[in-house]
């Protein structure tokens, strides 16, 4: 900490020197410039009289979507049950792929660290890179429109979420009890089941129970671009200005979601 005398020759003790804190303004001031910078660019690019007529544009949408369109309720059961099957079925599917993918990306169960471990991390990353509705815009362009593209793309979306977490859990565990289980002669496999598994376990269920939550919000809004589900209902409606319909099935995705984080909490809590 810099020290410097007074008139009196007291000393006064200061956080930085003149030289730190001339860094500190200098890039507060470049930070000051950058946006003001952006700011200038969004605001030649932006209509504002459509900004400052927003509130009257949203208010007229609210009276339009009040009160919800009940009757329309029994049209959306099926498209909310697909909703939750593609969520479930893609998170079943990414764990499938995301267990040995994370096993390979592990520095201590990889079999190679030069070559198989540095494959598995570029799994990893290039699937969380890209987001769910990329992908089903990718998969509805090969194999057509329907659920069977969401779950895909839900699946290949949460890939790389849950391999990341798993490995990290078996990168820590505790490595005595795998020397224990290994010092009875245990083969390679007889090792990874008995010492290493039992101790990821607990991870490896929140972990699942985490992305099915995650997947229940995105697989609602797959149905936009033709994946499936009740998005597919909500871009029906919002195409038609069926406004009335539109807060029905907002409700409707807001009570899924809710009752997504209720069941990920309560089995989140029963495994910790």
């Amino acid at each position: 900490m810099p020290v410097s005398e007074g008139n009196s020759g007291e000393k006064i003790w200061r956080r930085r020197t003149t030289g730190e804190a001339m860094v500190r303004w200098l890039a507060w001031l470049a930070g000051v410039a950058v946006f003001v910078w952006c700011w200038n660019r969004i605001s030649a690019t932006t209509t504002w009289f459509f900004v400052w007529d927003a509130p009257r544009i949203a208010g007229d949408i609210f009276d339009r979507a009040t009160p919800p369109r009940w009757s329309y309720i029994e049209k959306l059961w099926v498209p909310i049950w697909d909703t939750l099957n593609i969520a479930t079925l893609g998170t079943i599917l990414a764990l499938l792929m995301a267990v040995p993918v994370a096993f390979l990306a592990a520095r201590n169960t990889t079999p190679s660290t030069r070559f198989i471990r540095p494959a598995a991390l570029l799994v990893i990353v290039s699937t969380r890179s890209i987001n769910s509705l990329i992908w089903a815009l990718l998969l509805i362009a090969i194999i057509g429109p329907g659920i069977l593209a969401g779950i895909l793309a839900i699946a290949i979306r949460s890939i790389g979420f849950c391999a990341k977490l798993l490995y990290e859990a078996i990168e820590e565990i505790d490595r005595k009890q795998v020397e224990a289980v290994t010092a009875t002669g245990a083969s390679r496999w007889q090792v990874m089941a008995f010492g290493i598994v039992p101790q990821i376990m607990p991870a490896f269920a929140g972990i699942s129970v985490f992305r099915w939550d995650i997947n229940i919000r995105e697989s609602t809004v797959l149905g936009l671009v033709g994946a499936g589900g009740i998005g597919l209902q909500l871009s029906g409606s919002l195409n038609t200005l069926a406004w009335p319909q539109v807060s029905l099935i907002l409700l409707v995705i807001l009570f899924a979601v809710v009752l997504s984080e209720w069941i990920s909490a309560k089995v989140r809590s029963a495994i910790i």
